[in-house]
């Protein structure tokens, strides 16, 4: 059932919020707790640029302990000894991260833990018995391949652990620290689970995974004798299964009706399962520990959004909570598990008035061969619900979801006066093994016409002028806007592609080396093998860069100069060919950027420019250049 809109006769369309409101750094954001509860955490403007700072639990003054002077701190994390606060940065938006370190008595002291170029760094483990350490993975010795290393935080040192021998993705890690579990591809695009029974002993195969089964190890049990595994063998859906190592047996831990398993909680303390998540139209919680369930149920008191706890002490006596609400973006407590009593710390976005923000509300629409498609509509406040121009937002991946929650572009666009859809189209995850792999081989097909059929959906239901549809997207957002506007070009009056593909062959062959390993259970197999000449053909037939001349609808690209994932020769590519063709097209590219602006200035000129061109094109709000003033386009 559609929830009624915010709309009384009469009422006064409301005041247009500046874009910074949305696009800026937040005030503050991404708390944290040190392991010993006595110092709270968060990330915050430090001369504009994101940076983190600390304060005592009890109140007090914050004070920046990092200093940051380019792209800003976005996540970070204590070390287990409470010495530290650890976070991973990129140069530019290349992706190849590293590890840097500060100890907060003594601010601005960073140390890069991982000063090697063109090498990425991933964070695999903190382990709880070992809490000078880190477990992180590299492509230092080979660029297609990440090996296992441990990392002293204090001298730097780093050790080799684990060798990648050219077929694992992913590596677990036991409760003592040992990598003893990894998960490996197979030449064909399947998967196996690995096990070893001690940490210097060889993998060996305890279980086969057809590419759709999954497979992924999510930890061990306390004792170390089984692992706990997402597995969707003879099920569509993904549920929870503990395996065992001497048979390869699954048992059957917990599965929901509706949703592919999102993960599971264990304790940190003790190794227990407490909770599995999943996501429905909203997030589902099941419980499995008694004390976790009552603190849950108290949480549900505090707040209408759904909780995430990011952060707990060492003792797991207090929580750092956070809620996703669509109109109340990053409400934050501290959250104390013995008494439930919960002191609010801070809203991300505390300028943000939530009832001048636009609910958003779930929809099932049916595509034209049957599949529901979970939607998500915000419709704007103040205005009559009819024949609205619409911006269909398309999320990325294309292996991904749109989630109910807070989402920034949506509330701008409907606070400009647009309906606002978004689409779980086939090939997002989440819906079960048989809706994500009916997309193989439908990119620009059957994927994009279950964007039309939700289009369709808002023109019949009365709430979208069919003369005034508008998509965006990043990523594979972009690239849908792209397939909009060379597929279907009398569908869209105006089009963004953030960061898009647009030629699905320059595309595969660009991607980072990293990638590589990955490619056949993901782009092969959904897309295409470019060197296969067969599938390459079927690439260049859903490439938008072949039917270029079909384009006729007003169009605005955007482009990170160092993104390692779509390159810019995707866009040089379509605006190359429109220019020689000498129609107009709006061209905006930063050259400190990657796959998506991460600067703020960046963002604000991505924005604004978005404002202006849907404004020109479909008829909405923009305000003034500065504060977003309320003037009519």
């Amino acid at each position: 059932m559609l929830c009624a809109p915010v709309y009384h006769e009469g009422m006064p369309l409301p005041a247009l919020i500046p874009l910074r409101h949305f696009f800026d750094n937040p005030e503050r954001a991404s708390a944290g707790i040190s392991p010993d509860g006595r110092t709270i955490s968060f990330v915050a403007p430090r001369d504009g640029v994101l940076n983190v700072w600390v304060m005592p639990r009890e109140g007090g003054e914050a004070v920046p302990v990092t200093n940051d002077r380019d792209r800003g701190v976005r996540a970070y994390f204590w070390s287990r000894d409470g010495r530290y606060i650890l976070y991973v940065q990129d140069q530019g938006g290349d992706e190849n991260y590293r590890v840097y370190a500060v100890d907060p008595s003594h601010p601005d002291r960073v140390r890069d833990l991982t000063p090697f170029p063109g090498v990425r760094v991933g964070i695999l483990a903190a382990p709880r018995t070992t809490p000078r350490h880190l477990l992180i993975t590299m492509n230092r010795r080979d660029s297609q391949l990440f090996d296992v290393h441990r990392l002293n935080l204090a001298s730097g040192k780093i050790d080799l652990v684990a060798e990648n021998p050219g077929n694992i993705l992913g590596w677990t890690v036991d409760r003592e620290g040992d990598v003893r579990a990894a998960y490996a591809q197979t030449p064909t695009g399947d998967y196996q689970l690995l096990h070893r029974d001690t940490p210097d002993g060889d993998f060996r195969v305890i279980g086969e995974y057809a590419n759709e089964d999954g497979g992924h190890a999510y930890a061990f049990t306390p004792d170390g004798r089984r692992l706990y595994v997402g597995s969707a063998k003879g099920h569509d859906l993904t549920r929870l299964v503990l395996v065992d190592p001497a048979t390869g047996d699954e048992t059957l831990v917990d599965e929901d009706d509706e949703a592919d398993l999102s993960g599971p909680a264990f304790s940190d303390v003790t190794g227990e399962l407490v909770a599995t998540f999943y996501t429905r139209d909203r997030q589902v919680v099941h419980t499995f520990d008694e004390r976790f369930a009552r603190d849950w149920e108290a949480l549900a008191g505090l707040h209408d959004g759904d909780p995430h706890v990011i952060d707990e002490d060492a003792g797991e006596s207090t929580w750092i909570v956070v809620f996703n609400d669509d109109r109340d973006p990053g409400a934050t407590y501290v959250f104390d598990r013995a008494t439930h009593e919960a002191r609010f710390l801070f809203r991300a976005r505390p300028w943000l008035d939530p009832a001048t923000l636009a609910p958003m509300t779930p929809v099932r629409v049916t595509s034209r061969d049957g599949l529901s498609l979970a939607c998500y509509l915000t419709l704007p406040v103040g205005v009559e619900p009819k024949n609205l121009p619409l911006v269909l937002v398309v999320h990325g991946g294309p292996w991904a979801r749109d989630m109910w929650g807070y989402s920034s572009e949506a509330q701008m666009l409907a606070n400009r006066g647009y309906a606002v859809l978004q689409v779980n189209y086939r090939g997002s995850t989440g819906f079960g093994k048989a809706f994500t792999h009916a997309a193989e081989r439908e990119f620009a097909g059957k994927m994009h016409d279950d964007l039309i059929d939700a289009v369709e959906w808002a023109i019949a239901e009365g709430y979208a002028d069919r003369d005034r549809v508008g998509i965006y997207g990043g990523s594979y957002g972009g690239y849908a806007a792209l397939v909009g506007v060379t597929f279907t070009p009398d569908v869209f009056a105006a089009a963004i592609s953030y960061v898009g593909p647009s030629n699905l062959i320059t595309l595969a062959e660009s991607f980072p080396a990293y990638w590589r390993p990955l490619l056949a259970g993901t782009w092969f197999r959904y897309v295409g093998d470019p060197d296969d000449p067969e599938a390459r053909e079927d690439m260049v037939r859903r490439s938008p860069i072949t039917y270029v001349d079909r384009i006729v609808t007003p169009l605005l690209v955007v482009q990170g100069a160092n993104d390692p994932r779509v390159t810019k020769i995707e866009s040089d590519q379509i605006v190359d060919a429109l220019r020689e063709r000498g129609v107009d097209v709006e061209y905006i590219v930063k050259d400190d950027e990657g796959h998506g602006f991460v600067k703020p200035e960046n963002r604000m000129d991505l924005y604004r420019a978005m404002e202006r061109f849907f404004a020109e094109h479909l008829g909405g709000r923009v305000g003034d250049a500065d504060e977003g003033g309320d003037r009519a386009a």
